[in-house]
């Protein structure tokens, strides 16, 4: 069966916002996120997807502490939703002097993204915190000298969204919104299905035992999906954005 033919959720045709957070690990697991990061970039083009980024964190060191980005094209909820968990790298650390194996630890969620007029969300302002900061990324002289990032708390369920890379404060609020507006509805329709035990829906605490995908360089070369059991031994291929046998195989099962 095409994958397309599997895509039975309510958003799945939707855009998706993905976010990537550093877990157990310092900074290999902040340069492990960024390592997915790139895979994930890698795979949206291969689709001829668009990925605008919205927020980032540089790692201390090396690598990345978060960062959120859009994408934008068919059904990209509907097949991301699949790589929503934490993911898992074994590899020789190059930042271990003593060229140890170090186990480390990223998440992603993904969430739907809707146009403002989108679902029955009603959001209240007085439910709101919104706090402003000055960029730390990239963006230019204007972006770093102004307090234009953005950072929405919803709350009544905690649920928090940030931007600093569109061009002004108002763009930043309004993709934030818009992200905020996602989560709500994702978390309305899980609730709606009983399936959901906490807001971030399956996510996990990012650290031993909680892996949806393990990667492992050393001392061998295997990508093993733990919910499926796909694997692949062409690691390399994977980290290019080769994931759809991945990807098909949650499709599959769900």
């Amino acid at each position: 069966m095409r994958m397309e033919q599997m895509l039975k959720g309510s958003y799945d045709a939707v855009n998706a916002v993905l976010s990537l957070h550093a877990g157990a690990g310092g900074t290999e697991a902040q340069d492990w996120t960024e390592m997915l990061y790139r895979m994930y970039t890698r795979y949206c083009e291969r689709r001829g997807w668009a990925v605008r980024e919205l927020d980032m964190l540089d790692g201390d060191e090396a690598g990345v502490k978060s960062v959120t980005f859009e994408v934008i094209g068919e059904n990209a909820y509907g097949y991301l939703k699949a790589e929503k968990g934490v993911h898992r790298l074994v590899r020789i650390s190059p930042f271990d002097s003593s060229g140890r194996r170090h186990t480390s630890f990223s998440s992603l969620d993904v969430t739907p993204i809707f146009d403002e007029d989108a679902g029955d969300i009603k959001i209240d302002n007085d439910d709101l915190r919104i706090d402003t900061y000055r960029s730390s990324g990239a963006g230019g002289q204007h972006v770093n000298k102004t307090s234009s990032a953005i950072r929405i708390t919803h709350l009544p369920t905690g649920i928090v969204v940030q931007c600093q890379n569109e061009r002004s404060q108002l763009q930043n609020k309004e993709t934030a919104m818009r992200m905020l507006r996602g989560k709500l509805l994702e978390l309305q329709e899980r609730e709606r299905e009983e399936q959901m035990s906490q807001i971030k829906g399956e996510m996990k605490k990012i650290e031993w035992g909680s892996q949806i995908r393990s990667y492992v360089f050393q001392p061998y070369t295997m990508v093993k999906d733990h919910r499926t059991g796909a694997e692949s031994g062409n690691i390399q291929a994977v980290m290019d954005g080769e994931l759809e046998p991945f990807i098909h195989a949650y499709l599959v099962q769900s």
